[in-house]
């Protein structure tokens, strides 16, 4: 689970729109909004990486998707591992002698 964000989206929206807009400083929009510069250096670069215009950084769904697939990667391992650890176990049974229990 993520967690939770320190600036509300709107907030967000509104000072990407705002450095796009008026080609005001980050630093100074940040100041006026109340925001940590690096913060909202950080959001506009994003924004910037959604609409195209770099190619630097990975867009939101590339982000989403490359964090699905990592979680898929390491619930791959897990079950990789129980596998192994089965393998294994029925190995030894296999290769167990059997002693005849008589009737």
């Amino acid at each position: 689970m993520a967690a939770p964000r320190k600036y509300p989206d709107e907030l967000r929206e509104h000072a990407i729109r705002e450095v796009r807009t008026t080609g005001r400083p980050i630093a100074h929009v940040a100041k006026d909004l109340g925001i940590h510069k690096e913060a909202l250096r950080g959001w506009v670069r994003q924004a910037e990486a959604d609409r195209g215009e770099r190619d630097d950084r990975l867009t939101t769904a590339e982000l989403g998707e490359l964090k699905q697939l990592r979680r898929k990667v390491a619930e791959l391992r897990r079950a990789n591992e129980i596998l192994k650890a089965a393998s294994v176990f029925f190995a030894q049974e296999i290769d167990r002698p059997r002693t005849r229990s008589s009737r």
